[in-house]
């Protein structure tokens, strides 16, 4: 039935598939810190960015082809729209300003995606070793600073 309405030679959604995953599990450890923390974005948002950022790069592939010029426009355009989305994670009360790392960390989440979908899986790799690095080393630091 596939065949018929897709082709045989259209229809492969292993390698999207793995991408989707790779991006899943690069966030998951984003959402967990963010989760672990009572942030307002948590476990389930950070995947599902990561997810929907390289899902929008891989259904463009289709469309953009080799245009580099196409991608670079859907980039931005995923990169504005990641900004919109952490700027509503932000929080100002009378004298501080809350969730400007959770913010950050939605945008960097979004970075993971769009590199995972062109397939530099290492920059996806690095920016979460170090997202994750300084949610959960830099705290630590901060507050052993403190005292």
């Amino acid at each position: 039935m596939l065949e018929t309405l897709f082709g045989a030679d259209e229809f492969n959604p292993l390698p999207h598939l793995v991408s989707l995953l790779v991006a899943y599990v690069l966030a998951f450890p984003i959402g967990w810190n963010r989760e672990h923390e009572e942030r307002s974005a948590g476990l389930r948002t950070f995947p599902l960015v990561a997810v929907a950022t390289c899902g929008f790069i891989e259904a463009a592939e289709g469309i953009v082809g080799v245009e580099p010029e196409a991608m670079a426009r859907i980039i931005e355009g995923l990169i504005t729209g990641m900004g919109f989305i952490g700027g509503g994670a932000i929080l100002r009360r009378e004298d501080s300003v809350k969730g400007t790392a959770t913010a950050a960390s939605l945008w960097i989440t979004g970075a993971i995606g769009v590199a995972v979908g062109v397939g530099s899986y290492d920059v996806a790799g690095l920016l979460s070793v170090a997202t994750v690095g300084t949610l959960w080393v830099l705290p630590v630091l901060k507050s052993t600073e403190k005292k």
